[in-house]
């Protein structure tokens, strides 16, 4: 089994720019990741697999609807947020192309999909717990959110922080 659709990673533009100074302004400050109070587990946005130990990593401020908007001509108003997220401190290979599964799927996981339409505006969400069949799961919610023509992106995100987890586009 396959996914249907395909996750999107920070895009190795923004990585570029995060490295150097994060959607808040702030500089990257990297580190290593040795425990899980480090971070060790927690979702790498630019590989899409959690961090390791050992890795060299940074936590960042991260904008994905403001960068889109950007790239599109979108306006998203008051629904331009931003948030921290895990990346590389340096360059990585990025997520292994043509994945059977989604990343950070784990069953019982809590994720919202939230869809947005061309303008940058929400349109609608869904919460999805993370079933034992995954995959399934998760095309079930995303051919649900793409039904509807006015959904261009939909991004998912982890329910107990908000973090932005990946991004599916149309």
């Amino acid at each position: 089994m396959t996914t249907a659709y395909t996750p999107r990673p920070v895009p190795p533009a923004a990585l570029a720019e995060l490295r150097r100074t994060d959607d808040a302004g702030r500089p990257c400050v990297p580190y290593t990741a040795a425990t899980e109070d480090d971070g060790v587990g927690s979702p790498l946005r630019c590989c899409l697999r959690p961090v390791a130990p050992g890795e060299r990593i940074a936590l960042v401020s991260y904008a994905p609807l403001r960068r889109w908007a950007a790239e599109t001509g979108a306006e998203p108003g008051a629904y331009d947020e931003q948030g921290p997220v895990f990346i590389h401190a340096e360059p990585c290979a990025g997520p292994p192309s043509g994945s059977a599964s989604y990343p950070f799927d784990r069953p019982g996981a809590l994720r919202t999909l939230r869809r947005y339409d061309s303008g940058g505006r929400i349109v609608g969400g869904r919460l999805l717990e993370i079933p034992e069949a995954a995959t399934e799961g998760f095309d079930r919610a995303l051919a649900e959110a793409f039904a509807d023509p006015a959904v261009a992106l939909v991004h998912i995100r982890a329910v107990e922080y908000g973090c932005f987890q990946f991004e599916v586009r149309r």
